[in-house]
């Protein structure tokens, strides 16, 4: 069992980061500040170090010397997020910006651990192996997914991560894709060095290539002393560049010639650096579309879309979306000291139908409202607490219904047919024989919901015939 030291001041960051590395099978002891650590333990005895980078007295940093050869992980607000490039600079390991979601920092830890192993591990399974032969970073070790397109994307994974090859990952908001990032790290060769995580979107316009390329002291105003930028930072590792569809023209400009030729130059320098670096990027938003609309680089795109492995919407996952909830059940109820929360079955079913537009991040918000709002042990649909409006149902009355106003054709559906198809097949169906209020009524939805997935499917209003 690995054993982790948590250093941070925040009483409740503390205590909750402690509760989830122990529920994951980790020995973990807490400090306060780098002297309250350094006094009552021997970093030394220790297989990782996660400590957050401002603390009363000395910094974080001050145990990446202390801990000698004792990888630590720097933990950091966004605000902070130069202070933490300057940290690995110093011999961080990596660093994780808060907030951060517990998936994240678990696979986060499992990265470090696997370049890092303890030497009974590494004499026993191998660096980065587990007894089952099953590579630590496998997609299947860090995701959950049973049906066949997630099967897909872990076959993809396997096989495109072993190498260099940019890779473009797609997907709805809420998907993963950052999971799958860590996974094709995990499997390369690289995972002895960092992964560079950006959020492209989170990153002001004005600071995104400062950011990302660093810059020259005097460059600009306020820029005091020269600093090194994200992608310089990622040197030998992987730049994961998330969001890459609001990367402002600029920026993709430079980028480009970051795939092209290999090398960076920093903001208000003239000198260009080489740089080694895996790119990986990923987007919600359709880039081909917007390479004809002008706001991404048609060159840029084709050199991000080597290899794409695109991320299934979690109402397409019928066969996981039950695993999932149970297992963010059982991982919530733990946090609270409670283990033996259920599902009721009008719960299994509302989630089963519900369309989660926000996909496995809403699903995991779910269940963790539902848990802090439960008072007994049984989850019921009330706790869920899902927005109808955003979630589509396959309402009771649909399904085998007589009704004469109900295309005929509706009893005749395939059985695994998505929640989106549905509805585009009900409402093409139906839509002569129904007005706008009836449909939204027969779908359980407001006007407003069906208008705005009118709009976004591409299906026109049937126009009225003038007589």
């Amino acid at each position: 069992m690995s054993r982790i030291l948590v250093v941070e001041d925040e009483v409740v960051i503390r205590t909750a980061l402690k509760k989830l590395l122990e529920h994951n099978q980790y020995q973990v002891d807490t400090g306060e500040s780098v002297g309250d650590a350094c006094d009552r333990f021997d970093l030394n005895e220790f297989d990782l170090v996660i400590t957050d980078l401002r603390l009363p007295g000395a910094p974080g940093t001050e145990l990446i010397h202390r801990a000698g050869s004792v990888p630590v992980l720097i933990m950091t607000s966004y605000a902070s997020l130069r202070s933490a490039v300057d940290s690995m600079k110093l011999g961080a390991v990596d660093y994780i910006a808060k907030p951060f979601d517990h998936d994240e920092m678990l696979a986060t830890i499992r990265q470090i651990l696997a370049r890092h192993p303890m030497p009974a591990q590494s004499a026993d399974t191998g660096a980065g192996e587990e007894q089952d032969g099953i590579a630590e970073g496998d997609p299947s070790r860090i995701m959950v997914g049973q049906c066949e397109a997630m099967q897909k994307v872990f076959r993809l994974i396997r096989k495109v991560a072993p190498t260099d090859t940019t890779v473009l990952i797609m997907g709805e908001s809420g998907t993963g894709k950052e999971l799958a990032a860590q996974a094709l790290h995990l499997l390369n060769a690289r995972a002895s060095y960092p992964i560079i995580s950006v959020n492209c979107a989170a990153i002001p316009e004005t600071l995104i290539e400062s950011e990302l390329f660093g810059h020259e002291k005097g460059a600009f105003t306020g820029a005091a002393s020269a600093r090194t930028g994200l992608i310089e930072a990622a040197d030998g590792g992987t730049l994961f560049l998330d969001e890459i569809g609001e990367l402002p023209p600029e920026a993709q400009a430079r980028l480009l010639r970051v795939l092209q030729e290999g090398e960076i130059r920093r903001v208000g320098s003239t000198q260009s650096r080489k740089v080694d670096v895996r790119m990986v990027a990923a987007t919600h938003r359709n880039l081909r579309a917007m390479t004809r609309t002008g706001e991404f680089r048609e060159d840029l795109y084709y050199r991000l879309n080597v290899m794409q492995v695109r991320l299934p919407p979690l109402r397409d996952r019928s066969e996981d979306i039950l695993e999932l909830a149970k297992r963010f059940l059982h991982t919530m109820g733990n946090k609270l000291g409670k283990s033996d929360f259920s599902l009721s079955p009008e719960a299994m079913r509302l989630i089963e139908t519900y369309r989660w537009p926000g996909n496995v991040r809403e699903l995991e918000n779910a269940i963790e409202r539902a848990v802090i709002m439960c008072d007994g042990d049984l989850i019921t649909p009330e706790l869920l607490d899902l927005d109808q409006e955003d979630g589509v149902h396959i309402p009771a009355g649909l399904i085998n219904s007589d009704e004469p106003e109900v295309a005929e054709s509706e009893e005749e559906l395939p059985n695994d047919l998505s929640l989106e198809d549905y509805f585009q097949h009900f409402v093409l169906e139906n839509q002569d024989r129904m007005s706008e209020t009836e449909l939204a009524q027969k779908l359980g939805i407001s006007r407003k919901s069906l208008w705005e997935r009118r709009q976004r499917l591409g299906i026109p209003r049937k126009k009225i015939s003038q007589s």
